[in-house]
């Protein structure tokens, strides 16, 4: 069996260069206890899967590489934060190809739901088989892809709407909060969900006042989106713990406890490629301790009730488990 170290080699061989040799390391695994009471059938709802390039090859077009991510590095992550359910996202590095993200899916199994990423040759006969394979979205990643054009986020969202209508599935965006302002009639009108990536794209530093944001949180409060509660470390510089991010779960949070869920953003990728790199060098992962990040829920939500709702309670009921 090729060891993950392998598997970079053989992506290097496979036209991957990656620069600095000492910078690889394996996912980040928790190296701080989980300290509240973990309901069952907790949810972490954003997680990626980066598979071996020989048998999932990237997509040409991305704008970074990332290390290797296994369904196996997964399930030990969740084993330490006592979590039993798993929501797995196409990344944009693979484009339209979801077939990493259902490898992911298939060796977890029942406790596993998809989101995918396709594009206007994607066939409803792939959707039909991903919908039987535990696929429940479709993610529209304008962030990564750079698109901050709010009359593209429009065009982009309603075409995802009609894509997904005649099926129970939801429109999930990676984007920020001028768009999310710009859209928000979109949102208030849709036939499906809409669940808005890590925290909508506030920014933590900006706090609750910063345009857009009082946007995301009326649509919250109507019931009209869904908001991620994960990559703290995305809004917020103030590692470890992200003390500036508190004003911003809790507002959303206090506007509708059942519009939230949360997710751990596993295994963190790093989507800047270095000033004179190239797409195809390989981009460490952010080592994060995700222990340390779950004990951050409580902070934000110290009812265990609404703790329920976030982890168990409102992913049952958008990803049907």
């Amino acid at each position: 069996m090729l060891t993950r170290r392998g598997i970079l080699l053989a992506s290097i061989a496979a036209g991957v260069t990656l620069p600095n040799r000492n910078a690889v390391a394996a996912p980040s695994q928790p190296s701080t206890p989980v300290n509240f009471d973990v309901p069952a059938g907790a949810t972490d709802c954003h997680t990626h899967i980066h598979g071996d390039p020989a048998k999932f090859p990237f997509f040409a077009g991305r704008v970074y590489t990332p290390e290797p991510a296994s369904p196996e590095e997964m399930s030990a992550l969740h084993k330490a934060l006592h979590i039993e359910r798993v929501v797995i996202v196409t990344p944009s590095v693979y484009g339209p190809d979801n077939s990493a993200t259902l490898f992911g899916t298939r060796a977890r199994g029942a406790t596993a739901r998809g989101v995918a990423v396709i594009d206007d040759n994607t066939p409803e006969s792939d959707l039909d088989a991903l919908n039987a394979a535990g696929f429940r979205g479709i993610r529209l990643n304008l962030t990564n892809n750079g698109i901050s054009d709010p009359a593209i986020g429009r065009a982009r969202l309603q075409a995802a709407i009609e894509r997904v209508k005649r099926r129970n599935w939801h429109v999930q965006m990676f984007t920020g909060l001028a768009v999310i302002s710009a859209i928000k009639d979109i949102v208030a009108t849709s036939p499906v969900p809409v669940v808005f990536d890590h925290f909508g794209g506030a920014l933590a530093e900006l706090g609750l006042a910063q345009p857009g944001f009082a946007d995301l949180v009326e649509l919250v409060r109507s019931g009209k989106a869904y908001v991620k509660i994960s990559g703290a470390y995305r809004a917020s510089k103030l590692a470890p713990d992200y003390p500036d991010v508190v004003p911003l779960a809790k507002a959303l949070i206090a506007a509708n406890s059942e519009r939230i869920i949360w997710g751990s953003d596993w295994p963190h990728p790093n989507s800047t490629t270095p000033p004179g790199g190239k797409s195809t060098d390989v981009t460490p992962l952010y080592q994060i301790d995700d222990g340390r990040l779950f004990n951050q829920l409580p902070v934000w939500a110290p009812d265990a009730a609404i703790r329920k709702k976030i982890l168990v309670d409102n992913p049952a009921q958008l990803y049907g488990f």
